[in-house]
């Protein structure tokens, strides 16, 4: 076994401890979960990118911010579900997150079937909270979510575990029809590292 995938096939709160660690020791990581309260914005994650690429470039020692294009932010709040409340919730974020290397993006997931079929072009079910947006991430490998609990401790939304991550392999989620998404992504990683396997559609 090669040393990036040391934690491949080890038990679930190990795996989790270990991906804690490697966000406490991600600066950038670190410093938006501190931030993220001050949004005062309901059910908020730090989810996708940012976390799963600082796990491979982690454990592959390449520089902690290697191919990772911005910050994913997660809310849910069904009680404003116009276009002007997020883009109030998104104007704050950029105040919120001033500073940062690399660019946040803030998205309301009580508002997601309102623009997807438009932007996919095919229905997307309205959602109850972050969690489930995380549910259907077009890859299995990708859907995981951070954020701080009240005690300051990092907490995760792993709903599929996080072997798949820490064994490089990037599993596709058939629960919707995201393949195209889910292919460009894996192309994309797979670019950037090339330790990764690919579990075809």
């Amino acid at each position: 076994m090669t040393n990036h995938l040391r934690f491949a096939g080890l038990p679930a709160a190990t795996q989790a401890a270990a991906l804690c660690d490697i966000v406490r020791s991600t600066p950038l990581l670190i410093d938006v979960l501190e931030r993220l309260p001050a949004l005062d914005l309901p059910d908020t994650w730090l989810v996708s990118g940012a976390i799963y690429n600082a796990v491979w470039n982690h454990l592959t020692g390449r520089p902690p911010l290697t191919g990772i294009n911005d910050i994913d932010l997660f809310y849910f709040d069904a009680t404003d579900l116009s276009y002007e409340a997020e883009d109030r919730a998104i104007k704050r974020a950029d105040q919120v997150f001033a500073g940062l290397p690399l660019p946040v993006q803030l998205r309301n997931q009580a508002r997601v079937h309102l623009w997807y079929p438009q932007r996919f072009g095919e229905a997307y079910p309205a959602l109850s909270s972050s969690r489930e947006a995380i549910d259907r991430f077009a890859s299995l490998t990708h859907a995981v979510g951070a954020r701080l609990d009240g005690a300051g401790e990092i907490e995760l939304y792993t709903p599929f575990g996080l072997d798949d991550l820490f064994s490089f392999r990037i599993v596709p989620n058939r629960r919707m029809n995201n393949r195209a998404t889910h292919e460009k992504k894996a192309e994309r990683a797979r670019s950037v590292w090339p330790e990764i396997v690919v579990e075809a559609w």
